[in-house]
């Protein structure tokens, strides 16, 4: 029977769990930083959280339980609550203290009898504790309420009471909620050891009466049309830093341009003459002040966004202190294995000179701060590789003066300044491949490459200005060069490297890898937490980051899993960036979530290549772009269901394969079971040019005919199917809905498939 023409009747016990293929959401955490020894409740946004019942943080020495769940008050509601408490006000003016939000809520129509339980609600709670000065600030921010947009994504909110202990490592944590749905996706907060400060409106014209010394972290969130000041003491001579994290908090904002909160930062003294401004540091839209003070006294930190927009979303902290903050790095890596002493240049720093872990590991890219006094500076990224490396020396601006290199290696230096070049001259072969690449941006430095491959004579034989890795998922301008090019002649070559923009100054430093091509992947697994009943099967997307021309086939694996958890469609095609495929959970869920780790092989020239594919959350910029944002660990949370899930499984193992302009079926086995459902039958984002033509029950279980159009011979892939039921709607003045509702029920076994001549 036709697939468009009438729904397949299945065993409804296929897919008797819930819907699992809508996930829990959470949009912002506040306040993101925690005092290591402290108790403090935060307050976390985002959707689907009804039931939610836990916490899950990464790390040691942090505890967390949900206190409250509640959603955003409607516009009706918001209403009525102005309305109480502009009679609070009218109350306290006149000497009337007595009158209390409850009772004046029990009496209105919106809240009445849901008065007493809705006061337990974050907005109210907060309402309840309320000067004068304050309840007036917040009538008049809710003064016209047709302005205020809902925003799904965010319109629940949990409160949740974290502990944390006074020996808790300092550092990043992914936060995460457990629904009945499973785990939300993953939010950043900090346990730092300074003071923690939150803002108390109003603060838009003058900041908060209270001053504060530093150093302190400042928490707050930017309404639209909003500004936030603190009132810090200082004194002559101290060098202030002030960093925000803001999109540090909340990478990318899939509904705002251009894609984050962009927070301005401005410093003032006590006469209000600006200090020091900032709305950036270098690429990184988060700004950072490093501040002299000119003389003892107040001085007022102002903090907003660039636009004047505003969301509960948009959450901040700001670090004030006389705090080390690493500027620069120089060189920006070393040599696996070899020793690789390092200058520091920046604010506050006592030692200039730093020694990095270079010991040999699958990492090349890693992280370190500087620790001085007990306090951790900011985090700075660098490489370890293992070819030999040198360094760049001037003068070298010059075919002329061109630095003699010998292959392979890694040249480290600095374009010095505005419309430097930095020339570097090799000898080559006919027929040899020569790859050249910097790395610079992705290792925080500001340059913006640019390379050209050239003769002696100057002419350009290949050049590169941008080039896409996106292992970086949170660079959004990827500003570094690699070029790759087969010689024609034996000759002197010569590579020039220098800054698009014709910048240049001691930060703009880099690494220059010029060596034969040296073929390898990694890899990049989302979503970072996959939520799926036991026994059943969760679509996990795997993108596979080739270098220097590396386009053979990646087999996927399983690495340290409990017994139970299996793959399905386990292999990347040749030449392919990305694969969906299914992960099938055990039939007894694990009472925890459990850590999953993905490993991916390849033969790479003859040997056998294996790298773990790292965590990643799949985000959306600006309505428009997708970025790989890593997390910090990847976890199945598997469910138990009511009945258990039956054996589903493809009738014979290795690719479908499907002739080009042809059709091929597919078996999945199901064990025989009474028929008491409707079941629908879909591919999910198939490849182009891959059609469902048929559904059809047969004796071992499940019929599926695919076909292919317009492809082309040799392509691989996985194609998903996607199981739903459709019910009537609930009725409306009697009549039934128009439309039915549809209830995902889940993925089959990914299917391979391969296309053949017919």
């Amino acid at each position: 029977m036709k697939f468009f023409k009438r729904a397949l009747v299945i065993t409804a016990l296929l897919f008797s769990c819930a819907a699992w293929g809508v996930s829990p959401h959470i949009g912002y955490v506040y306040p993101a930083d925690a005092r290591q020894g402290s108790v403090m409740e935060i307050l976390v946004g985002g959707q689907l959280l009804n039931g939610v019942s836990g916490v899950h943080l990464s790390g040691e020495g942090v505890q967390a339980s949900v206190t409250h769940y509640g959603r955003v008050l409607t516009v009706k509601h918001l209403m009525e609550l102005r309305k109480a408490v502009m009679q609070i006000i009218k109350a306290r003016r006149n000497g009337n203290s007595d009158l209390t939000l409850q009772s004046l809520l029990v009496q209105s129509e919106e809240f009445g009898a849901m008065a007493e339980k809705i006061m337990e609600h974050p907005l109210l709670r907060k309402l309840n504790n309320m000067t004068l000065e304050e309840l007036e600030y917040w009538a008049t921010l809710y003064s016209d309420l047709r302005k205020r947009q809902p925003n799904p994504q965010i319109a629940e909110m949990v409160l949740v009471e974290l502990t944390v202990a006074p020996d808790a490592a300092p550092g990043w944590r992914d936060l995460r909620l457990v629904t009945p749905a499973g785990l939300t996706n993953p939010l950043s907060i900090r346990i730092g050891t300074l003071p923690e400060v939150q803002e108390k409106e109003p603060n838009d014209l003058v900041p908060s009466p209270e001053s504060v010394d530093p150093p302190v972290v400042l928490n707050g969130q930017i309404f639209p049309g909003d500004r936030d000041r603190f009132s810090i003491r200082a004194k002559a001579g101290q060098k202030l830093l002030m960093q925000v994290h803001a999109r540090r908090l909340i990478p990318y904002l899939a509904d705002a341009v251009p894609g984050w909160f962009q927070a301005v930062l401005t410093v003032y003294d006590a006469a209000g003459k600006e200090v020091a401004f900032a709305d950036d540091f270098r690429f990184d839209p988060d700004p950072v002040l490093l501040c002299q003070i000119p003389a003892d006294g107040l001085y007022t930190v102002e903090i907003h966004d660039a636009l004047f927009r505003g969301r509960d979303d948009f959450v901040y902290s700001i670090t004030v202190g006389e705090l080390p903050f690493v500027t620069q790095v120089y060189p920006l890596g070393g040599q696996a294995g070899e020793k690789a002493s390092v200058s520091l240049t920046g604010w506050n720093i006592a030692n200039p000179r730093m020694t990095l872990d270079t010991k040999p590991g699958d990492l090349w890219l890693r992280q370190a701060s500087l620790i001085q006094n007990g306090v951790s500076s900011n985090s700075f990224s660098y490489a370890v590789n293992t070819l030999p490396e040198c360094s760049q020396k001037e003068p070298n601006d010059s075919i002329a003066k061109a630095q003699k290199i010998t292959l392979p290696t890694i040249v480290n230096g600095v374009i010095e300044r505005p419309d430097d070049v930095d020339i570097f001259e090799f000898k080559g072969r006919a027929g040899d491949r020569v790859t050249a690449e910097v790395y610079a941006r992705r290792l925080g430095s500001p340059l913006d490459s640019l390379l050209r491959l050239t003769d002696a004579s100057g002419k350009v034989i290949e050049w590169n200005d941008d080039y896409e890795d996106k292992e970086f998922g949170l660079v959004t301008h990827q500003a570094d060069s690699c070029l790759c090019a087969e010689l024609k002649e034996d000759r002197n070559y010569f590579l020039q490297l220098s800054d698009t923009q014709h910048n240049g100054g001691p930060a703009c430093g880099y690494r220059l890898r010029v060596s034969a091509p040296q073929p390898d992947f990694a890899l990049r697994a989302t979503p970072s937490c996959i939520n799926v009943g036991a026994g059943r099967d969760a679509v996990v997307s795997v993108c596979a980051l080739r270098r220097d021309g590396f386009d053979g086939p990646i087999d996927l694996a399983l690495k340290d899993m409990p017994p139970g958890f299996t793959l399905s469609g386990t292999r990347i095609p040749a030449g392919r960036d990305a694969v969906r495929l299914t992960l099938r959970a055990s039939k007894v869920a694990p009472e925890a979530p459990i850590p999953l780790h993905l490993e991916g092989r390849a033969d790479v020239g003859g040997k056998t290549v294996c790298h773990e594919a790292a965590p990643a959350e799949d985000m959306m910029q600006a309505f428009l772009y997708r970025h790989l944002v890593p997390a910090q660990e990847m976890l199945v949370a598997a469910t138990n269901t009511k009945r258990p899930a039956p054996p589903l499984g493809l009738a014979k193992e290795g690719p479908v394969r499907i002739p080009l302009g042809g059709a091929a079926q597919v078996t999945i086995n199901t064990p025989p079971r009474p028929m008491l459902e409707s079941v629908r039958l879909e591919l999910s984002d198939p490849p182009k040019g891959i059609t469902m033509q048929d559904v059809a029950v047969v004796p071992d279980g499940i019929q599926l005919t695919l076909k292919a159009e317009s492809m082309t011979v040799g392509y691989a892939d996985n194609v998903i199917v996607q199981a739903f039921v459709e019910t009537e709607g609930p009725q409306k003045d009697g009549k039934p809905a128009k439309q039915k509702q549809r209830n995902e029920l889940g993925p089959l076994p990914a299917i391979a498939i391969e296309i053949v001549q017919p």
